[in-house]
């Protein structure tokens, strides 16, 4: 395995009797990506993040993590190389935040040395000292990311991390994920707040009843669903009722949107024809705006009967 793919699948298959809770994978990781991987409930997410982690074997195929196959005793070696962050974070509740970290830093068998500096990386410095059962849910989550970042690991596999945090700390969590993964980080991050993860990850992998069923860049993605780019126009109601008057039949589909604006939807490849047409035709536009399809109306669209089958 190359030293930069930090993970490594091939024809990955779980089966619980007959059902196929991950069929036929494929998927690979360098050092450095920042990875959502997303789907609905039971399409496999969980379950893979079990197979990396050790926690369930393969029915068949190959799986490799940091050159090693999860569960055997070289990749217990490479386990505290490895951080992950569940869905749900449980701690005893009795314990403070430093003695639950120093437990973890224990357990991982790393220096305690870095508590300190993760404790104010999560913003959890004032709380250290106080006991987890007096922690909020965003307190919890973010003390389950100090654990998780314990020994500076390669490989981070976080499950809906945000649950549970403000805005701000939302934007907090996702600039320290950004660092990490510009230090070389590979990061694998599940989560359904499509909107946040937009403009946040190198890659998106979707995947639908067990398979995968996308794998590329934002951008790549948009090409192959060939969903309709929007164009929104501000302009005086008597000016926008003579644009709509001009038509743009078979180019573009001109509708009201929100009794103040206009908007065009066309195609990815007539974008700029459009935009270049409208302001030529000499209209008054006090403000315009392309919206590229969202991340949100992407994963709808392989969520789809037949969208994702054709990937």
């Amino acid at each position: 395995m190359p030293i930069d793919q930090m993970i490594k699948i091939d024809g990955l298959v779980k089966r619980y009797g007959d059902h196929a809770a991950v069929d036929h994978v494929n998927f690979a990781a360098a050092a450095g990506q920042c990875i959502a991987l997303l789907g609905h409930n039971g399409a496999g997410k969980t379950t893979l993040m079990k197979l990396l982690l050790g926690l369930t074997r393969p029915t068949e195929g190959s799986l490799r993590l940091l050159g090693a196959q999860p569960g055997t005793a070289k990749a217990v070696q490479l386990r505290r190389q490895i951080g992950y962050l569940p869905e749900n974070v449980r701690f005893h509740e009795s314990m403070t935040g430093q003695e639950i970290l120093t437990f973890y830093a224990r357990l991982k068998k790393v220096s305690r040395s870095e508590n300190a500096a993760l404790f104010d990386l999560v913003g959890l410095s004032d709380a250290a000292s106080s006991k987890v059962k007096t922690y909020s849910k965003g307190m919890r989550q973010r003390l389950g990311l100090a654990q998780a970042l314990l020994g500076n690991p390669k490989v981070l596999l976080l499950d809906e991390p945000t649950s549970g945090l403000d805005p701000f700390l939302r934007k907090s969590f996702f600039d320290i994920i950004r660092k990490l993964a510009d230090a070389g980080t590979t990061i694998l991050l599940s989560s359904h707040a499509l909107t946040e993860l937009e403009a946040r990850t190198d890659r998106v992998v979707i995947m639908k009843r067990g398979r995968l069923v996308a794998d590329g860049s934002l951008m790549s993605l948009r090409r192959h669903a060939g969903l309709p780019v929007r164009i929104r126009l501000a302009m005086p109601n008597d000016e926008r009722e003579a644009l709509i008057r001009q038509g743009f039949e078979g180019q573009a589909r001109v509708t009201p949107f929100n009794g103040h604006t206009l908007e065009l939807s066309c195609n990815e490849a007539d974008k700029v024809e459009t935009v270049r047409k409208v302001t030529s035709m000499g209209f008054p536009i006090d403000d315009i705006e392309i919206l590229p399809p969202s991340l949100d109306e992407i994963y709808a669209w392989y969520g789809t009967e037949n969208g994702g089958d054709n990937a």
